[in-house]
């Protein structure tokens, strides 16, 4: 099995934080697929304080004997999505993909080629904005022995010539620890642990430090599944922020996702915050 993409790293962490948490949204997402193979993803939330509503249709096409996906995603601010995909055709492992954006009110519009290839102790990405007049290259890799994964990320603008990213990531990783240590141009330092201490029980720490300021941040959290169809979800950070969720599968394709932000400094002042979400699938 090839290791996690350079983006992927300290992912099992990162889901602790941001998965099962909806803070200050009503949201609705529905997921149905046909019977000749077309899935269909339909998302939308609205935004309690502002009331701004935005939604999104996807629909993706797999034709599975030469390897390929058609992805089409239009959303309310008018603005179209296309991507074909093709994998294990030319070289298992390659996958090769074309997406372009477009936006009808304003005209603009933009296109990205992208390569991706892993091999059992390898996984590189790259890809290329289409701009004639001068490209912006990504290009990122993660080498894995034994558990230990290391990567590199790197950006290089072709009209100004420079290097835009130059990133570091060193960690480890079994089936039930994740550990994940980042350098951000030299300036951001980042570190994550996810340890599944059980059948039910998943806990991940964040910690980040930027050069040249004192702010440091740091956050622990939890998942709890208190049997196959609710499991409960709790984070705080050190500026005393703390999150609950709480979801539960209602019946088959249907999940519940209830939340809630607590301001621990102001919390007599109000301005907690709450989110909803439901999901549809069938």
């Amino acid at each position: 099995m090839a290791p996690p993409s350079y983006s992927d790293l300290g992912k099992q962490a990162r889901d602790i934080f941001s998965k099962g948490y909806n803070f200050g949204l009503w949201k609705l997402d529905l997921k149905t697929k046909t019977s000749s193979g077309i899935e269909f993803n339909t998302a939308g939330h609205s935004n309690q304080e502002s009331g701004k509503v935005f939604g999104s249709l996807e629909t993706k096409y797999k034709v599975k004997d030469y390897g390929l996906t058609l992805t089409e995603k239009w959303n309310t601010d008018n603005t179209l999505f296309t991507e074909v995909a093709v994998q294990d055709q030319l070289l298992e492992g390659l996958k090769l993909s074309l997406e372009g954006n477009f936006a009808p009110q304003s005209g603009n519009k933009s296109g990205k080629f992208k390569v991706a290839y892993g091999h059992e102790n390898v996984k590189a990405d790259s890809d290329v904005n289409i701009d004639l007049k001068g490209p912006l290259i990504n290009a990122s890799a993660v080498l894995g022995y034994q558990g230990w994964l290391a990567g590199y990320q790197t950006a290089f603008d072709t009209q100004q010539s420079k290097l835009t990213a130059n990133n570091f990531a060193l960690g480890y990783s079994t089936k039930d620890f994740v550990l994940h240590t980042a350098v951000n141009d030299g300036q951001e330092f980042s570190g994550s642990i996810f340890q599944r201490t059980s059948d039910k029980l998943d806990v991940g720490v964040q910690l980040s430090w930027a050069s040249g300021t004192s702010n440091t941040k740091f956050a622990i959290g939890a998942k709890y599944q208190l049997d196959d169809d609710a499991s409960v979800r709790a984070k705080v950070n050190n500026a005393s922020q703390v999150g609950l969720g709480y979801q539960q599968k209602l019946r088959d394709g249907i999940t519940l996702t209830l939340s809630t932000l607590v301001d621990g400094k102001n919390f007599n002042a109000g301005g907690h915050k709450i989110g909803v979400g439901l999901e549809l699938e069938a």
